[in-house]
């Protein structure tokens, strides 16, 4: 029998990087996992890739009408959730002279307000003693180049998981926060040419203290810890950032 055999997981976010492989790490497990994407082809590509015991939604965080149309397939396939990983996200660099209120728009608009959304309307469904998991991000701390619309958001999430923490302590439900650093799952070199991508890279690596990205594998365990084994932890923040916001 698996560790996390029996609970009922949901992972937006969940087609590719941190929440694919979240959900891989539940799923080989014994959890019944539940992600949720933009496109199509990369949630059928996960699905086959996870098996039996997950299921694949084309969900997006930016549409309210979406989130409360997931809540509906959540509770008509899981009934109940144990753990939510509130992860769908996107992020985009420029200077603050060039940041356009389109980006600008787009990045709190998924990432904030698709997050806040998300936990309320899921939030009746997740059992007592359940887990709630945002991802946000060193830059809610560090002051990282043409990141600037991107952190005042994540930093947002930073304050929404201690708020949240707060408001659903009755219900007896966790909400904590997972906070990386640069995490190697190809998502620079998905919006910007390869050579400025591995520039940034290097350049964020250097800051580093442990000198090496992270890998997805790291943040999917510490998704797991947060999300079942961490039962007197509620409004924390769990840094995956190789020393990155303590050294």
């Amino acid at each position: 029998m698996g560790r996390y055999e029996g609970k009922n997981v949901v992972i937006t976010g969940g087609s590719s990087g941190l929440g694919l492989a979240t959900a891989r790490l539940l799923v080989n497990e014994g959890a019944r996992v539940l992600i949720t994407g933009r496109h199509q082809d990369r949630l059928d590509a996960a699905r086959d890739r996870l098996g039996e015991n997950a299921i694949a939604v084309r969900s997006d965080a930016a549409s309210l009408s979406d989130i409360e149309a997931l809540a509906d397939r959540v509770k008509a396939g899981f009934g109940t959730v144990d753990a939510l990983f509130a992860n769908a996200g996107v992020s985009a660099f420029a200077p603050f002279e060039a940041t356009s209120e389109e980006m600008f728009n787009d990045l709190v608009t998924i990432n904030v307000k698709g997050t806040y959304f998300t936990v309320q309307k899921l939030t009746p469904l997740l059992v007592q003693g359940g887990g709630v998991v945002l991802t946000t991000s060193v830059a809610n701390v560090r002051a990282l180049p043409a990141q600037s619309a991107y952190s005042a958001g994540k930093a947002a999430l930073r304050a929404m998981t201690r708020n949240l923490a707060s408001e659903l302590l009755p219900y007896k439900i966790r909400v904590n926060a997972i906070s990386p650093a640069l995490i190697d799952t190809g998502a620079l070199e998905a919006v910007m040419p390869a050579e400025a991508a591995e520039q940034m890279k290097a350049q964020f690596t250097a800051q580093i203290p442990m000198l090496r990205p992270g890998t997805p594998d790291e943040v999917a365990r510490a998704f797991a810890f947060l999300a079942f084994e961490a039962t007197y932890t509620t409004g924390a923040e769990l840094t995956v950032d190789g020393g990155a916001a303590q050294l």
